[in-house]
């Protein structure tokens, strides 16, 4: 066998490759903790029972620790690197314990997230997880939200110079634990309290939690209340129509934003709750607010509206008012979509305030797809109502104050809702119809172009009646100005427009100046004309067609 000699080429390959999977490995060992010189020098060697091995460790550890009142133990579980040591022994087990309360009464530890493995390497997480498969040195266990900005709180994994790598809570953490104490640490009235009464009892929390919970909302409804009849009584005395309408307007989301700002103050200074009942209220007191937004504002622009274009005024309907009646309908338009964007705006900032990246966002987003398929599915209708009322609105097809014929009711538009289209009938009766039938379903729009209408007014006539006789009396009850609302002469016509058996059919149509009076203007034109017709009768003429009943039948 010949000794080929290897190519220069490859050695450099060769030396490249080892080159590279070197400083990969030692790149992956260093990104798996933070080196330091020393951890907590001032507090002197860990009990040797101290487990910091892991990030679970080190929680229980800590939480276990303060539990049991060692909190000299406690403190060896952070990093105290930024307090002098001779002060570390004196600080360190305050600061574990105030920690411990904010976590109790803050914070929502997602235990899934840490791991029982010294490099809290997830080795059965999915390819979305950004650090499935990879060491990790440092872990959010939440974010607390202090004046001005959110703070995190942290598990780092330090590496002393003498030492083995441990999980300790990072020293940003330590320096933000005094003012996040002071904030959502037991409050004076708690301090206050036996101890008997701050003892676990269910679900992790306190028996003056248990009691205190339906206190603050009992004052928060008394708040509400006081300031609902504080309101009625500033009402009664005001005689201002302006006042008044101001105050009926902010009336509900003034209590709203009372009530809730109670809920807020009591939780901030009085009973400050622990993580499981806050996760629940914070999200609940940025609804409130929203709502009470909401409704102030969509009350206000009702004022505003009424203001411009009082929605119930009958002079909509009159003929002459064409551009008031353009301009209440894009109002309407322009209110409902007011309302979408609030919602959106106001349901943005609950989500914003439910803390997403806690455990409760993550099993909230995790059922945000069939939750939104259950309720796309349920509220379909209403979805459809809502872009139906929209369409409306753009297309013109009705306007507020048109008069339309729908299923046979004469009636005037007077309401276009999201869901529901509020039609007022002749009678003084309103008809609601589901705003998607309304676009389906064909009907008759009288003022869709100009006013003017023409009305059929049909008579049943005898074979051998004289028609020329009631189109005289037709044209004479025009001429003589007595029924009013009626239009030029020249637009009236009476046309014979059936047949059968038992007689001919007359069509006297009836030309009205405005659609709103034309049905009362037909109806006192039937009138006149049967009275003619009688007196033609009376005189010897056959007018009326002769069958009796059971031939009518």
């Amino acid at each position: 066998m010949l000794n080929t000699p290897i190519a220069p080429w490859r050695w450099i390959a060769a030396a490249l490759i080892w080159i590279v999977t070197a400083c990969g490995a030692a790149a992956q060992d260093g990104t798996g903790f933070f080196e330091i010189e020393t951890l907590n020098e001032g507090l002197g060697d860990p009990p040797d029972g101290l487990d910091r091995a892991t990030p679970q460790s080190s929680m229980e550890a800590l939480l276990d620790l303060v539990e049991a009142g060692e909190r000299e133990a406690a403190a060896h579980l952070l990093d105290l690197s930024d307090i002098p040591p001779q002060e570390q022994p004196r600080r360190g087990p305050r600061l574990a314990a105030d920690l411990v309360q904010v976590l109790d009464r803050k914070a929502v530890i997602n235990w899934s997230e840490l791991l029982e493995r010294p490099d809290s390497l997830e080795a059965r997480g999915s390819s979305d997880n950004p650090v499935a498969g990879q060491p990790q040195r440092s872990i959010l266990i939440d974010l607390v939200d202090l004046p001005g900005r959110p703070v995190a709180i942290r598990l780092n994994r330090l590496k002393p110079a003498n030492g083995d790598p441990v999980w300790v809570f990072s020293r940003q953490t330590v320096a933000n634990i005094p003012e996040m104490h002071a904030l959502y640490g037991p409050s004076w009235l708690e301090e206050e309290l036996p101890d008997s009464w701050r003892t676990e009892v269910a679900w992790g929390l306190m028996w003056w939690e248990l009691v205190g919970l339906p206190i603050m909302f009992a004052l928060a409804g008394l708040a509400g209340w006081l300031t609902g009849r504080a309101q009625a009584a500033v009402a009664h005395l005001v005689r201002s129509r302006s006042l008044t309408d101001i105050l009926r307007a902010t009336r509900m989301p003034i209590i709203l934003a009372v009530m809730t700002g109670a809920v807020m103050l009591i939780t901030d200074a009085i009973f400050v709750f622990s993580g499981r009942i806050d996760t629940v209220l914070t999200p609940l007191i940025a609804v409130g607010f929203t709502a009470a937004a909401v409704i102030f504002v969509l009350n206000g622009v009702d004022a505003v509206l009424n203001r411009i274009v009082p929605f119930d005024d009958d002079q909509l309907f009159d003929a002459s008012m064409e551009n008031r009646r353009n301009l209440a309908t894009r109002l309407a338009a322009g209110r409902r979509i007011l309302i979408v964007l609030i919602t959106l705006i106001g349901g943005g900032i609950v989500l914003a305030e439910a803390n997403l990246t806690g455990a409760l966002g993550i099993s909230f987003l995790a059922s945000a797809g069939a939750l939104t398929l259950l309720l796309g599915f349920a509220a379909r209708h209403i979805l459809g109502n809502i872009l139906s009322s929209l369409q409306i609105a753009m297309n013109r097809s009705a306007k507020i104050g048109d008069t339309v014929l729908f299923r046979d009711y004469w009636c005037n538009v007077e309401r276009i809702n999201f869901t529901y289209v509020q039609l007022r009938s002749w009678t003084g009766a309103r008809i609601v119809v589901p705003v998607s039938e309304f676009v389906t379903e064909p009907f008759e729009n009288w003022t869709m172009r100009e006013p003017s209408i023409i009305r059929k007014v049909e008579l049943r006539l005898a074979h051998d009646a004289d028609v020329t006789a009631l189109r005289d009396a037709f044209y004479e009850f025009v001429d003589s100005g007595e029924i009013e609302g009626l239009g030029d002469r020249d637009s009236h016509m009476v046309l014979t427009t059936g047949h059968d058996v038992f007689g001919k059919t007359v069509t006297f149509c009836t030309a009205c100046a405005d659609a709103n009076g034309s049905w009362t203007a037909s109806c006192s034109m039937r009138e006149k004309l049967l009275e003619r017709m009688a007196e033609l009768e009376h005189r010897g003429q056959t007018m009326f067609p002769q069958a009796n009943p059971a031939e009518s039948a």
